[in-house]
């Protein structure tokens, strides 16, 4: 078992930034993806980034190139999502996720075995 816990949420400006944590603890040896993932009100769980173990890939939804950036402390296990030029649209409930499927596919919420209790972010106009 992995468990995940997020931190980093909250209110913030249009224009603004947050930085996303994802500390990873349990059997975290076999992990070979790690992503993040938001759902809006109302909506459906979307992928936003992520980062594949084996090779080292890094993979961003095409709403969030440019402004988003994960990255990893493999000594803390923990992941990061750093967010600027944050937009109303943005306004989510963020989802940390781990895998330990060879070859998953990253976009895909249905890939993740362990997922966090989330973080709300929400930007106002």
């Amino acid at each position: 078992q992995v468990q995940l816990v997020e931190s980093g949420g909250g209110l913030v400006q249009a224009g603004g930034s947050l930085r996303l944590s994802c500390a990873a603890s349990g059997r975290t040896f076999g992990t070979t993806a790690m992503g993040w993932f938001r759902q809006p009100p109302g909506k459906e769980r979307d992928f936003v980034a992520a980062f594949e173990r084996r090779a080292g890939s890094t993979f961003y939804a095409d709403s969030v190139k440019g402004r988003f950036t994960v990255s990893r402390d493999l000594a803390k296990n923990t992941m990061f999502l750093q967010m600027n030029n944050l937009e109303p649209e943005d306004t989510a409930v963020y989802y940390c996720a781990a895998t330990q499927k060879w070859n998953p596919m990253i976009l895909r919420a249905a890939s993740y075995d362990y997922w966090g209790q989330g973080t709300q972010v929400t930007v106002s106009s």
